[in-house]
């Protein structure tokens, strides 16, 4: 792993420590091309919510669990 790729990684960690529960479990899926943000696993969402930026906000009761980010290669 490059040096400036090392750097780009390292950027995370501030996000990391503001997640709910202090974790992040993030996977993409090309096809698709959707990016999964998880703060909780298992999580279970009851409850989501479509947002005017194409991000789905997944709830478990009030808890927000994870995001949803569509067309994720467009940002």
């Amino acid at each position: 792993m490059a040096l400036a790729e090392l750097q780009e990684y390292l950027k995370l960690v501030p996000m990391v420590k503001k997640a709910p529960q202090g974790y992040l479990w993030v996977s993409y899926d090309d096809e698709a091309d959707t990016l999964y943000i998880n703060f909780k696993k298992p999580s279970h969402a009851t409850d989501s919510e479509l947002t005017d930026e194409d991000v789905i906000i997944r709830y478990e009761g009030d808890e927000v669990v994870g995001l949803t980010v569509l067309h994720a290669s467009k940002r």
